[in-house]
């Protein structure tokens, strides 16, 4: 069959089933395909991801937007993969039906991924793209570009022209792990007799056995040599003539028509959704550090003002009611951050309950506190450099520690989770190293005091 008939049945089936109809009972129901562009639009419109993040993973924002298009106007994305000189640019050229990629003879010539629609008429359908030879000289990165393409591709074809080496079995069994549905195009069979084809088809199938179905190993003729005749003109006289072989790839053409018609619209979905998913968990990732990150600088700031407070309060135990007054200020500025904002007197009660869990755990450290609190009143304020430093590098210990178990129940979305307040607080203690902490507060806030005093 021509190959502008075949791509004009999928181009009317593609009509047929609009960009958001299921192609038959087994694939993917018609509302599936709404979620999923509705889901992809509301993640490229969602006004909680920060500007910086947009910006660091913008070619993946670009990608989804190019994958709402495909959803919308119906297309299938195929890849075309495989070794430098094994017929993937002549194939996709084959399967177009006109010279669309580049063709080489000797190392690949595809530099960069191509992209050429199955139908130079305006409806939209399938696209395929061509891709580096996965063993290219320049190797990891044009390798990684095929990879990254196979990633936002419906289906790969991947080309061999002969027994599988081990670095094209591994490269098959990486796209496997993609979860696409794959084809092997044995290519230039016109090599072979015919029961060496059937034999090598069948060599091939056993050893994709568990990646591949048999009916997806598929033999073609990319780009056959012409083929050398001789002609006999009205004199009797011979003459040799160069005879173009049509190209031999109308049982991988009709697989191709058979995936998108059955699985086409579900492929895309599918595929849009499972990197939508990736894209979500990157952007949760890198808002998650950028909060921590602003969480850390939070905390310390407070500490190096709760740390001063506490060590330049002359009255006995008040400098502790101060320093209590600003870990509920903390915590109410973590809500906020974590866009879970606490009232003060909420903020009060949370810190009120990890205190007690602190006390119970750490009874003699905050009584050595209270010690050192009382020394400094009975000094009259003249023992601040003895006593201040050491009571304010507890303080600062102190605020750290309710810091960062604000930080883990406001992470979890106000909850201490199923083991409750102790064992979450318990944890947090375990997961600092208390004297870096201390030996960090001591140096800063003495320097601090010296400050004031010269």
């Amino acid at each position: 069959m021509a190959t502008d008939t075949l791509w004009k049945k999928l181009r009317g089936w593609l009509a047929t089933a609009g960009p958001v109809r299921a192609a038959s009972s087994a694939a993917t129901p018609s509302g599936a395909h709404v979620r999923v562009a509705d889901s992809l639009r509301q993640l490229l419109e969602d006004p909680g991801i920060p500007g910086s993040i947009r910006t660091e993973l913008s070619s993946d924002f670009a990608r989804i937007e190019s994958m709402l298009a495909r959803l919308e106007h119906g297309e299938l994305h195929v890849a075309v993969f495989g070794r430098v000189s094994a017929g993937k640019s002549a194939l996709g050229n084959a399967l177009l039906g006109r010279d669309a990629f580049e063709v080489g003879v000797l190392h690949g010539t595809t530099i960069l991924s191509e992209q050429a629609p199955l139908d130079e008429a305006a409806q939209d359908g399938l696209v395929l793209i061509d891709t580096p030879g996965i063993n290219e000289l320049d190797g990891e990165s044009r390798e990684r570009l095929a990879f990254d393409v196979a990633e936002v591709s419906d289906l790969v074809v991947f080309v061999a022209d002969g027994d599988l080496t081990r670095d094209e079995l591994d490269a098959l069994a990486t796209l496997a792990r993609t979860q696409r549905p794959i084809l092997l195009a044995l290519n230039k069979i016109d090599r072979y007799g015919d029961s060496e084809r059937q034999s090598l088809l069948d060599h091939l199938r056993d050893r994709t056995r568990g990646l591949l179905h048999a009916e997806d190993v598929i033999a073609v003729a990319a780009r056959p040599p012409a083929r050398r005749i001789l002609l006999r003109d009205d004199d009797g006289n011979e003459h040799e003539h160069m005879q173009a072989v049509p190209a031999d790839v109308a049982a991988l053409r009709e697989r191709l028509l058979d995936i998108a018609r059955r699985e086409g619209k579900s492929l895309s979905a599918l595929n849009a959704g499972l990197h939508a998913s990736r894209l979500t968990d990157q952007v949760s990732t890198r808002i998650a550090e950028t909060r921590r990150d602003m969480a850390t600088r939070l905390i310390r700031n407070y500490c190096l003002a709760k740390g001063i407070t506490v060590a330049l309060n002359p009255i006995p135990v008040a400098d502790l009611l101060a320093a209590a007054g600003l870990d509920a200020a903390m915590v109410v500025q973590l809500s906020r951050l974590y866009g879970l904002p606490l009232t003060r007197a909420e903020s009060g009660r949370l810190v009120a309950v990890i205190s007690a869990q602190l006390a119970a755990l750490m009874g003699a450290i905050w009584g050595m506190q209270l010690a050192a609190s009382a020394l400094k009143g009975f000094s009259a304020g003249l023992s601040v450099l003895v006593t201040a430093a050491a009571q304010g590098a507890m303080a600062w210990y102190a605020t750290v520690l309710i810091g960062r178990a604000a930080e883990r129940y406001l992470v979890a979305g106000k909850s201490w989770g199923e083991l409750g307040a102790k064992r979450a607080v318990a944890e947090v203690v375990a997961s600092l190293d208390r004297d870096s902490i201390l030996r960090e507060a001591r140096e800063e806030i003495l320097r601090r005091l010296k400050g004031r005093e010269a």
